[in-house]
């Protein structure tokens, strides 16, 4: 998987900036549709919003920090699909997963996976500001409470964004079962291809053009 049209088939373009306008979010969607990716990805504010035909819908949900309560984040993630989303990307409580509560974990991310049935879920671990431990413990949480990704970062945490390393770790403990998000400081295609190689199966991105035109036709 190296050429423009294979990555772009696994991005989703991405606009999470709080002061994102609606006119930004709808120059994105073009531009998602131009070049032929996977999914945009904007704030659940700005739902709901026409997107062409073949190209998905993702928002986030108890973010940046997922620090609310898995109630909290189960109706926002419900209010989500209900105003047009196909894909949730929520935030796990890292409190939870400092503490090694996994139990607790678990349940979080259950509330929402119940709450968007019929929805793709992707669990955000922030895993630059964990142990390899415990990027192993989210991952199996999220398993087994029915996510279908696992994914690296959400691009405002301080300790940083997607490593080789963690994308890594990541493929080894959920396997082929569950899908891998690469995601945070994605910049170039050099960037894209060592995430692919790394295993992840998407890329979060918000500078796709400039990783696109840095990959052969």
């Amino acid at each position: 998987m190296t050429t423009r049209a294979e990555i772009a088939a696994i991005i989703d373009h991405t606009l999470l900036t709080p002061e994102a306008t609606g006119a930004q979010v709808a120059d994105i969607i073009a531009q998602a549709d131009r070049l032929g990716v996977c999914a945009v990805c904007v704030c659940p504010s700005r739902l709901p919003v026409r997107v062409p035909e073949g190209l998905a819908l993702a928002t986030v949900c108890g973010f940046p920090f997922g620090a609310h309560t898995g109630a909290v984040k189960a109706a926002e993630a419900a209010d989500a699909v209900a105003r047009g989303a196909d894909e949730i990307d929520m935030v796990v409580n890292l409190g939870l997963v400092k503490e090694g509560d996994a139990d607790g974990v678990e349940a979080d991310i259950r509330a929402v996976r119940r709450a968007c049935e019929g929805a793709l879920l992707k669990v955000i671990i922030e895993s630059a500001a964990l142990t390899d431990t415990e990027i192993v413990a989210c991952c199996r949480a999220a398993e087994a409470a029915g996510a279908d990704f696992v994914k690296t970062s959400t691009g405002f945490h301080p300790a940083g964004g997607a490593t080789v390393g963690a994308v890594g770790l990541m493929r080894a403990t959920v396997g082929d079962r569950l899908g891998v998000k690469a995601s945070g400081g994605i910049r170039t295609a050099a960037d894209a291809l060592a995430m692919v190689a790394a295993g992840a199966s998407r890329l979060g991105v918000s500078a796709s053009l400039a990783v696109l035109e840095g990959l052969p036709e």
